[in-house]
């Protein structure tokens, strides 16, 4: 999810009259890996309609981030059209012709950032060429806005659609040659902009996954063993077949066991709710022998044990921590910990398949279409480019929809009925109990301080699961957390325990369990230090300087992170001091850097002496380079961010595992922030600095987590180290 597609200096873009169109530009841009491999090819469209009305090509997953319209921004912008003028259609999934389309890492600003721009810069100066030659005049005396073409010295100008024709024979420019506009012309990017598909979710327009309807359309509802790795022993289907309106059950493979088991039945009916009753009438045996003995309490112990022992291998070694510590004037040591989290979207997994005369249609709300492509050719043993794959909007999907187990699902259910559209939903309970959950964690820190305060040696011994020496995904641990390229003396350590859950990304992948382990626990440094957490950070941080670059992973910058913190700092009007006895009012802070982007946070909260815990405010600042491309939206990532965070931090979210299978079904057992809960305001605010902008998506998230741990200490002088932060009656 970090990885840095760049930008070759080859790019092609050629023009072509289009049925129903005045003109289309296609623009191919060639794109690299860091070492100048080809890696695929973007295509972006726009198409200019006889009316000079424009329609924008969005390339990558929607699943409200904003990007159906942030891209198409840029385009825009550079385009030279009133965003009026603009309206904007879902491309299909085809990294073929589109280039990497992906929703995930809050990518999608980094690598498209100049792409999109030159996109519309090029199709821009085509029609100024075309406008040039037919008035015999140099293309920089002519100017552009609003879809018009302009000459000032004669008066003359024409629409973008009257030029088509033309612009259409007109050679493309070299894309490093096209000029864009400075950021003082800008007219659209930096400008709050509704999303594209608001209006249509207000009325309740089909736009997502679940609400694909098509013609002959078949229901299917999964009957799949209740603990993950478990396959079916044998099974009995005459009475679900029995029920009026099914059509059929499809033992299937799930996309979790290995090619050839199967570990699930689809039942197919004329609707869903027929498919879902009928599933209540298998009859199905299960081998479930070699997983049954997975549980959350017997993690807690093995977890526990490992921590009392050395780690089993090395994350990051540097310097020399014994020495360091027992050179420490003082000393603090904690241990933390954190659950198992599933997503629970509100739209819950579900895709539709069409498998005819060996194609298959799938309409999938996927994050990671390329990637679903892969794994349903492969599970079907087809050519990859016999897919042909629509885009749906998402109703969320926080990284759960980076996994393509429901593709391959219907894939394997259409298959078995060619000819007839098969759409599968998942219950409630479905999606919850067969999740990729974000992998449980503990942690035993230790910190050592010099006379003046001062860090000196950190050591961390993280136990999570995999196998030796390789976290399972979504349990890697970076050998650049906080403050360990700053600190001398360091060690992180880590030991692995065995699961048989399937993991995943969980929104902010790893930074929102790590800032609240590291941010926290700096709290308590800060604490014995005799300072508050900011000043800690500031003094850590030193002179401003860009940290070397370790792996793929993100450059610091000592430099943003200082401003963001200090801003917050004024934002929230910080003072910095700590109550000396119990209030039941309190401030926490907490910073994080993380996809990119430089964020500081504050919450004030209050817990009553019953232990209810309130979060009354949270201030943000962030730091996403040097431009906010689209104002309202980043505000609302910004703030969606927050609240996702504090429920995992205050709600109840966890997952339980007893026997092998996860124990919550539904949201009473994994509840969602809910609006009594959410707190009253989130104030937000951007710093901007000269670097390319990066995403929104995800790095507001994990400090706010730390920030409410820490508000809670001020307020009570209880020291939460579990997540979910549950207080004690006072």
């Amino acid at each position: 999810m970090n990885a840095a597609d760049a930008i070759s200096r080859r790019s092609f873009l050629s023009a072509s009259l289009l049925a129903g169109a005045a003109l289309a530009f296609h623009v191919r841009l060639a794109l690299a890996a860091e070492n100048g491999a080809p890696v695929g090819t973007l295509t972006a469209f726009v198409r200019i309609n006889p009316d000079n009305s424009v329609v924008i090509g969005a390339k990558n997953p929607e699943i409200g981030q904003g990007v159906k319209t942030m891209l198409p921004m840029l385009i825009a912008e550079e385009l030279d059209v009133d965003w009026e003028q603009v309206r904007i259609e879902q491309t299909l999934a085809d990294d073929k012709i589109y280039g990497p389309q992906s929703a995930g890492g809050s990518r999608a600003t980094p690598v498209n950032w100049l792409p999109m721009r030159q996109a519309g810069a090029a199709a821009r100066a085509m029609l100024v060429s075309a406008a040039a030659t037919q008035w015999g005049v140099k293309p920089d005396a002519l100017i552009t806005s609003g879809g018009m073409v302009r000459h000032a010295a004669s008066g003359r100008s024409a629409s973008y659609a009257s030029l088509a024709p033309a612009a259409a024979a007109v050679p493309p420019p070299a894309f490093e040659t096209v000029p864009l506009k400075p950021d003082s012309a800008f007219r659209i990017i930096g400008t709050p902009r509704r999303g594209v598909d608001t209006p249509a979710i207000v009325r309740g327009a089909p736009l997502f996954g679940i609400d694909t309807d098509l013609p002959n359309m078949v229901y299917a509802a999964l009957e799949t063993c209740p603990v993950f790795q478990g396959v079916i022993k044998s099974h009995d289907d005459a009475a679900a077949l029995a029920v009026k309106g099914v059509i059929a059950v499809v033992p299937i493979n799930s996309g979790i066991v290995p090619k050839g088991q199967k570990d699930a039945l689809a039942i197919v009916a004329d609707s869903w709710w027929t498919a879902q009753k009928a599933r209540a009438l298998l009859k199905v045996e299960w081998d479930l022998a070699a997983q049954r003995h997975f549980s959350t309490a017997g993690y807690e112990k093995a977890a526990v044990s490992s921590l009392s022992g050395a780690p089993q291998s090395d994350i990051l070694r540097k310097g020399d921590v014994a020495a360091g510590l027992a050179g420490a004037v003082k000393t603090v040591s904690a241990r933390y910990d954190y659950p198992f989290l599933a997503h629970a979207t509100l739209e819950p997994q579900n895709c539709t398949g069409l498998f005819d005369q060996d194609r298959l249609t799938l309409w999938a709300p996927s994050q990671a279409p390329t990637g679903g492509r892969k794994q349903v050719a492969d599970m079907l043993g087809i050519a990859p480019e016999s897919l042909i794959i629509h885009l749906t909007r998402i109703g969320g999907g926080f990284g759960r929809r980076l996994m393509s187990d429901y593709m391959v699902q219907v894939a394997q259910i259409a298959r078995a009925l060619p000819g007839r559209p098969v759409k599968m939903i998942y219950s409630r309970a479905d999606d919850i109990r067969h999740d990729f959950y974000r992998p449980a964690g503990w942690h035993g820190l230790t910190a050592g301080l010099d006379k003046d305060g001062a860090i000196v040696a950190l050591k961390d011994h993280f136990v999570t699961f995999g196998a030796p020496d390789a976290p399972v995904r979504a349990a890697e641990m970076e050998a650049t957390e906080f403050p360990a390229q700053i600190v001398p003396n360091i060690h992180f350590g880590a030991s692995w325990l065995q699961t048989n859950l399937s993991t995943g990304w969980l929104r902010a992948p790893t930074s929102n369990a790590m800032a609240f382990v590291f941010q926290s626990f700096l709290d308590e440094v800060a604490l014995a230090a005799g300072v508050d957490l900011p000043t800690l950070i500031l003094r850590t941080l030193g002179e401003d300087r860009l940290l070397p670059q370790v792996g793929r992973a993100p450059q610091f910058n000592t430099g943003r992170a200082r401003k963001v913190i200090e801003e917050a700092r004024r934002f929230a009007a910080w003072d910095g001091k700590r109550p000396d006895r119990w209030t039941g009012i309190g401030r926490g802070f907490g910073f994080y850097f993380s996809h990119a982007g430089y964020f500081a946070e504050v919450v004030d909260a209050t817990v009553s002496k019953s232990g209810q815990i309130k979060v009354d405010k949270v201030w943000v600042v962030g730091d996403i380079g040097s431009h906010v491309i689209n104002p309202l939206n980043a505000e609302h990532q910004a703030q969606g961010s927050v609240i996702d965070g504090l429920a995992q931090a205050i709600i109840g979210q966890k997952i339980d595992q007893v026997d092998g299978a996860v124990v919550q079904e539904n949201f009473d057992g994994f509840p969602l922030m809910r609006i009594d809960s959410a707190p009253p305001e989130v104030a937000v605010r951007f710093v901007t600095s000269p670097y390319p902008p990066t995403g929104i998506g995800e790095p507001a998230l994990p400090p706010v987590i730390p920030a409410l741990a820490n508000a809670i200490y001020a307020a009570t002088g209880q020291r939460l180290r579990s997540l979910p932060l549950r207080t004690a009656a006072v």
